[in-house]
């Protein structure tokens, strides 16, 4: 059979638009930040290049605080909304009347967009006419206007709570998503045998979507410590630097003090903390479908 050896270029055509805004949106603002990290680039005509004196700043002054608190805001968010989440997609599976409207009440703290959210619950943590407040004085937990943004505990705390309030109806439908994906035959054969509700959860229900927790704890991950919007709009950062995150203090030492070589140098150290959740998800997903092929043959 005689082939013309001729090379077709037209697939490699189609990829040069993506390939070309790949470069100008991901990879020159990359390259042009890590260049930036070891300059001292302000508001000023020129910039020194001025080594790792920028990483060594980050690491003698608070940052690593800033560093421990943002995994543990992570932890905490990234938790509840798991497990809360999880009950949650347990409880709109089981055969109830009315689940069809239960599961579309579940969206809007994820459908409002979340400037509006945030705003909402800034009100409601406000000590003087917000309704937390309000109720803790008349159950007796305070004996006046409590300013929850005020203080640095309760203002972390209420960022959690933001935070797990706005995005748990997305894990929620995930693992919705994952529950109804399990055949029914497995189920009701263990109810035939007499296995309880907790039971078949434990060992029918929670090993299958196992796959899908681990993707959406990953996702969720990334996600919040990325965040910036949530903390922002409630405390900026304060009080005290209470819940200043890594976003947040790169935000603030970038923009609001002009300094972009140290800035950029806290962006840097973003970008490998974030590379390395990412590359420990698509570790996950080739591990779960090896797993899944193996299951196969």
């Amino acid at each position: 059979m005689h082939t013309t050896g001729r090379f077709n270029y037209f697939p490699y055509l189609l990829l040069v638009p993506a390939l070309v805004i790949t470069i100008v949106i991901v990879a020159w603002p990359l390259v042009e930040t890590f260049r930036l990290s070891f300059t001292d680039a302000a508001l000023k005509p020129d910039e020194n290049f001025v080594g790792f004196e920028n990483y060594e700043k980050i690491f003698s002054g608070r940052f690593p605080e800033v560093i421990g608190r943002t995994f543990v805001w992570m932890f905490w968010s990234v938790g509840l909304k798991m497990i809360v989440g999880t009950l949650g997609a347990v409880l709109l599976n089981a055969a109830v009347p009315g689940r069809g409207l239960f599961r579309v009440l579940v969206m809007p703290p994820w459908v409002v967009p979340i400037a509006i959210g945030v705003f909402i619950w800034g009100w409601m943590y406000n000590g003087q006419w917000g309704m937390i407040s309000g109720v803790a004085q008349i159950i007796g937990l305070v004996d006046g206007p409590f300013e929850f943004l005020a203080y640095r505990d309760t203002a972390f705390i209420a960022t959690i709570v933001t935070d797990v309030w706005i995005g748990t109806p997305l894990v929620t439908i995930y693992l919705l998503a994952a529950m109804q994906s399990i055949p029914n035959d497995l189920h009701e054969a263990a109810w035939v045998d007499g296995a309880s509700r907790a039971y078949r959860f434990r060992r029918i229900t929670l090993p299958l979507i196992l796959p899908a927790v681990a993707t959406m704890s990953l996702l969720s991950s990334i996600w919040t410590f990325n965040s910036f919007d949530i903390i922002w709009i409630l405390t900026e950062g304060g009080p005290r630097g209470g819940t200043t995150t890594m976003i947040i203090d790169t935000y603030k030492t970038a923009i609001s003090r002009f300094r972009y070589g140290e800035g950029a140098a806290r962006a840097v150290l973003i970008v490998l903390f974030l590379s390395a959740f990412a590359g420990f998800y698509f570790y996950l997903i080739s591990r779960f479908a090896r797993g899944g092929a193996d299951n196969d043959q």
